[in-house]
């Protein structure tokens, strides 16, 4: 079994910061990919980052140069640093992982069931 889980959501003013954690734990011989996406009512999940095993990062244009991914490979787990938070931010944040849980699968996507942001006054 794998288990994804988030943590750190919460409500924050506009203009503040905040850092989610996310962490995979169970059967797992590798990450490839692990990334945080999100999803706000009436909208479609977005890709927020993503980061590789090897520390290339990724970002959607609207969080450049105010979120920043980190990827801690032997705990398995990824932070996302929020700052200069905007209510357009508020959403459900996803961690999603590209995990391989023994030698002979393949790799497989996992997903979190999300945390709430919610960057309001």
């Amino acid at each position: 079994q794998v288990q994804i889980v988030e943590s750190g959501g919460g409500l924050v003013q506009p203009g503040g910061s905040l850092r989610l954690s996310c962490a995979a734990s169970g059967s797992i011989v590798n990450i490839k990919i692990m990334g945080w996406y999100r999803q706000a009512p009436g909208n479609e999940r977005e890709l927020v980052a993503t980061a590789t095993s090897d520390g290339n990062t990724n970002y959607a244009d609207s969080v450049k140069g105010r979120f920043t991914i980190s990827r801690d490979n032997a705990k398995n787990t990824i932070y996302l640093q929020m700052s200069s938070l905007k209510p357009d931010d508020s959403a459900v944040y996803y961690c999603n992982a590209d995990i391989k849980k023994t030698r002979a699968t393949p790799y497989r996507q996992y997903w979190g069931k999300g945390t709430l942001v919610t960057v309001s006054s």
